[in-house]
C-alpha cells in the first residue's frame, strides 16, 4: 500500500473518530456599494429605484434593515471593513491628510500619505488572516491602502502610493464601469487550483461622476431632475453588475458554496439642483450617512431572514472568519459573529451600537480628536448625537453644525430625525451619554470644546 493511501485511510479513520468536517470552506464575494443611501434599493421600499439583482439576494438571504457603518466616509469606513475595527483605533479617520496643514504635492502631504498608509500594517487584515487558512484573495474597486499586497491581498488591481494617480484604487476602479474581467479571471484560476476565495468587490458606484448608459438612464430622466435621474440610474448600474458577477458564480457551479456579503461604505443624498450630495447624508453621522442594509446570502446554510435587531458592519470580519474557520485576530474585534444567531434565527443578544465622525481632512495623523466632529450611539429606537468643534477643512457648508445640543431621535417613529428629543428624556440622554464614554472617551476633555 502506497504512502499517500494509507494516510488517507488515516485521515478517514481520524475524521470518523473525532467528528472533523470535510465540508470545503465557502468561498467569499464581498460586495460594497460606494455613496448610497440606504433607503435607495426596491428590497428597501424605494418607489423608483430598480435593483433587481440586490433584491433577489436580499430576498433569498438574511437581511438587516438597521444595519450601520460606524463612520460615513469612504476610506475610513472600508479600513473599517478591513481591519474590523473603528476609525479612532485604526487611525484612517479621514481621506486624507489636510492640505491646511500639508501643502499639495509638497514633500510633507507625501511623507504623511506614506505615513498613513502604514497604519494598516498594525493590524491583521482579513485577506490576510484568509491567506493563513488556505484562501486566495482578490481586491477590485476602491481601496486606498496601497497596493493590494499592502492590505494582505494575494491578487488584486490597485498599484497604489506612491505610483501616479494611486488616490482611492487608481486601476481598480475600472471594475463595474469598464470591464468584470479582472474578477471572472480571478474566479477561473481560483476555480482551477481548486482554492477557495475571497472576493473585494468594490467599484466606484454609484458614486460620482454619474455617467450611466443612456439605455438606462433613459428610464428616469423624464420623470425626476437631471442630477436625481443620473444617481438613480447609477444606482441600477451597480446593482446590474452585482447580477452579472453573481451570475458568473453560477455558471462555474460555484454559487451554492459561495457566502455573499453586501454593505455600501455610507450614504448619499443627491443633490436636486447640482451634483453634489447634501447635508445629511455623506460625511454626516444622520441616518443618511451611517444607516445601511446588510445582506449575507449563503444557499443551504443561511435560511432567508428579515432581521429586526441592529447591525454594525464592524460584525462583517468576525463573521466571515467564523464562516470560513479561520482564526480570530490576536487583538481584540469590536464586532460580534453574527453567523450563529443567523444559523440558529436567534434574538442577538446587544445593548446597543456605537459610530464616530471625523472630518474629510484628517489635522493631526496621531490626534484624532482634533478632526473630531460626532460621537453617537444607537440603544433600540434611540439615537443620541454629540457634537464636537474639530477642525473642518473640507466641506464647511456640510459640517455646519447648526444645532450644537445633544441630539436625541426616536428612530422608529422619526427616522429622518427632524424632531430632536433631548430636552424631554434628560435621565436617557445622561444614560447614554455615559454609554458613549465608556466605548471611546474623549482624552483631551479639558481643551475639546463640547457643544452643549
Amino acid at each position: 500500500m502506497k504512502l499517500d493511501q494509507r494516510f488517507a485511510i488515516f485521515f478517514f479513520i481520524l475524521v470518523a473518530f473525532t467528528g472533523m468536517s470535510t465540508a470545503r470552506p465557502p468561498n467569499l464575494l464581498f460586495i460594497l456599494g460606494d455613496d448610497q443611501a440606504w433607503t435607495d434599493y426596491g428590497f428597501m421600499g424605494h418607489p423608483d429605484i430598480k435593483t433587481p439583482n440586490l433584491d433577489k439576494l436580499a430576498a433569498g438571504g438574511v437581511v438587516f434593515r438597521r444595519g450601520y457603518v460606524p463612520t460615513a466616509l469612504c476610506r475610513a469606513s472600508l479600513m473599517s471593513l478591513a481591519t474590523g475595527h473603528y476609525a479612532s483605533t485604526h487611525g484612517v479617520t479621514g481621506n486624507d491628510p489636510s492640505r491646511k496643514y500639508w501643502p499639495n504635492r509638497s514633500e510633507e502631504l507625501n511623507a504623511k500619505r506614506g505615513e498613513l498608509i502604514s497604519f494598516i500594517k498594525k493590524f491583521e487584515t482579513l485577506p490576510a488572516l484568509l491567506a493563513e487558512a488556505g484562501y486566495l484573495s482578490h481586491q477590485s474597486g476602491k481601496w486606498w491602502e496601497g497596493s493590494y499586497q499592502h492590505g494582505g491581498f494575494t491578487h488584486g488591481m490597485t498599484r497604489g502610493w506612491p505610483n501616479e494617480g494611486c488616490r482611492a484604487g487608481d486601476d481598480g476602479k475600472k471594475i463595474g464601469r469598464e470591464t468584470l474581467q479582472p474578477c471572472t479571471e480571478f474566479i477561473d484560476m481560483a476555480v482551477e487550483k481548486n482554492k477557495p476565495f475571497y472576493m473585494w468587490y468594490a467599484p466606484l458606484m454609484p458614486h460620482t461622476p454619474h455617467n450611466p448608459p443612456e439605455r438606462i438612464l433613459n428610464k428616469y430622466i423624464n420623470n425626476h431632475p437631471v442630477s436625481i435621474a443620473r444617481y438613480y440610474a447609477m444606482c441600477e448600474w451597480f446593482d446590474e453588475t452585482c447580477g452579472q458577477l453573481i451570475g458568473y458564480l453560477e455558471t462555474k457551479g460555484i454559487r451554492d458554496n459561495t457566502l455573499i456579503v453586501y454593505v455600501s461604505d455610507n450614504g448619499w443624498i443627491q443633490n436636486p439642483t447640482n451634483k453634489r450630495f447634501t447635508a445629511r447624508s455623506k460625511q454626516s453621522p444622520y441616518e443618511g450617512g451611517v444607516r445601511q442594509p446588510i445582506i449575507f446570502s449563503w444557499p443551504g446554510k443561511l435560511k432567508a431572514q428579515d432581521r429586526k435587531e441592529l447591525a454594525t458592519s464592524l460584525d462583517i470580519f468576525p463573521s466571515i472568519l467564523a464562516a470560513t474557520g479561520a482564526r480570530q485576530p490576536k487583538k481584540k474585534l469590536p464586532g460580534i459573529n453574527l453567523l450563529p444567531y443567523m444559523k440558529e434565527q436567534a434574538e442577538i443578544s446587544r445593548k446597543a451600537i456605537f459610530g464616530e465622525t471625523f472630518a474629510h481632512d484628517i489635522a493631526d495623523l496621531r490626534d484624532h480628536e482634533k478632526s473630531l466632529l460626532y460621537r453617537w450611539c444607537i440603544k433600540d429606537k434611540w439615537k443620541l448625537l454629540l457634537t464636537y468643534d474639530g477642525e473642518v477643512f473640507k466641506y464647511p457648508d456640510i459640517h455646519n453644525r447648526t444645532e450644537k445640543r445633544p441630539q436625541l431621535f426616536d428612530l422608529r417613529n422619526d427616522p429622518h430625525e427632524r424632531h430632536n428629543l433631548a430636552g424631554d428624556h434628560p435621565e436617557l440622554v445622561k444614560e447614554m451619554v455615559g454609554m458613549i464614554d465608556a466605548w471611546y472617551p474623549v482624552k483631551r476633555a479639558k481643551t475639546l470644546k463640547v457643544f452643549k
